[in-house]
């Protein structure tokens, strides 16, 4: 049987992030040199999986490089027709095909207003790119299936070189070399993670028939539960709830019955403890729980389990932990007897206003 472009482009991933830290290690710190003092926070615009991207920026940039970092309302500057005084900011665009022209309008308002500029995109010719004073072309290589796959981590990975590269106020803007040299094992750990979730993928078959379901993720891996909800929504025509595991508190947690489907990633650090709290709650109620993990803890709670390996760090676990969630995605929609490379009611390239 002839693979599907999706499950070839699902299995390319872990080279192509590797293709693009090879191309870009070295010359995105000298890229760098001339943005570093010149902002006091940094504004992105992007949309769909690119937006889940720029979640993973809010939570990386902050802790890590201890910038604040918020996403841009694009609308506003697109159909509201107003630019908001962008003073002191580093405005990025996160686009697969650079094409929407919501999102470069931002970036646009941005250089109409001497703001440093900057997309990470799959096509360093497209309008975006040339609203940019630095392209971060994301070598993701053609992307045939409409649901997005290898631009997915291929833009966290390319956030993450953002953080390596531009280092912290404190360490006066100096990169860690040791940041680079983890970043660095990340194809390795992503190939070893779809191997194990590939082993594991009939496991997908106890959820022929739901309709509906929840992702849960905190922290780094707040935005790999939103990225994990819109695959399965997308491939699968179904109805999906994202929430970090804090908001899930606050009234959705009413929602819960027996065997409802939840999928909670559980990567250790920080934020571990707070989600083994919750999928307790889960438990008790009786919801069925798929785990993403690298605890065993976690996997006690959960009635299956996708591993991650131990040692990535939680600061690049989105780019491991986002893996399954393409595959459950995938598996279901092949079960089901859907066309994966063309979804319905989708297309690849998606332009808004």
């Amino acid at each position: 049987m002839t693979a599907s472009n999706l499950q070839t482009e699902i299995l390319e991933q872990p080279e192509a992030v590797r293709r693009l830290l090879d191309a870009c290690q070295g010359s995105l710190p000298g890229d760098l040199r001339t943005f570093k003092g010149g902002f006091n926070y940094i504004l992105i615009a992007a949309r769909g999986t690119s937006d889940n991207a720029a979640r993973f920026a809010q939570y990386l940039l902050q802790n890590r490089n201890h910038v604040p970092v918020m996403l841009a309302a694009p609308s506003v500057f697109s159909i509201y027709g107003q630019t908001p005084r962008l003073n002191g900011a580093l405005v990025v665009g996160i686009s697969q095909s650079g094409q929407s022209p919501d999102i470069v309008s931002v970036l646009a308002a941005g250089r109409a207003q001497g703001c440093p500029t900057i997309s990470l995109t799959n096509d360093p010719a497209s309008p975006l790119a040339e609203a940019s004073d630095l392209v971060v072309d994301l070598r993701a290589g053609p992307e045939k299936a409409v649901a997005a796959t290898k631009t997915s981590p291929a833009s966290l990975a390319a956030v993450a070189m953002l953080s390596c590269a531009l280092g912290s106020p404190e360490d006066n803007w100096t990169p860690r070399d040791e940041d680079w040299a983890t970043l660095a094992r990340v194809p390795a750990w992503m190939k070893e993670t779809l191997d194990g979730v590939m082993a594991m993928a009939g496991s997908v078959e106890r959820y022929h028939f739901m309709q509906t379901g929840l992702t849960i993720g905190r922290g780094y891996n707040y935005a790999t539960a939103f990225e994990m909800a819109l695959k399965i929504m997308e491939l699968n025509s179904l109805a999906m709830l994202s929430y970090s595991s804090a908001d899930f508190l606050h009234g959705p947690i009413g929602i819960l019955r027996k065997d409802f489907p939840t999928f909670v990633v559980a990567h250790s650090g920080a934020m571990l403890e707070p989600t083994l709290q919750i999928m307790a709650r889960f438990r008790q109620s009786g919801a069925d729980i798929t785990a993403i993990t690298d605890s065993q803890k976690a996997r006690a709670l959960a009635d299956i389990s996708f591993n991650i390996p131990a040692g990535v760090p939680e600061w690049l676990s989105p780019l491991t932990d986002v893996l399954p969630g393409q595959v459950i995605g995938w598996q279901l929609a092949a079960l089901r007897g859907l066309d994966v490379d063309n979804p319905r009611g989708l297309s690849k390239v998606t332009e808004t206003i």
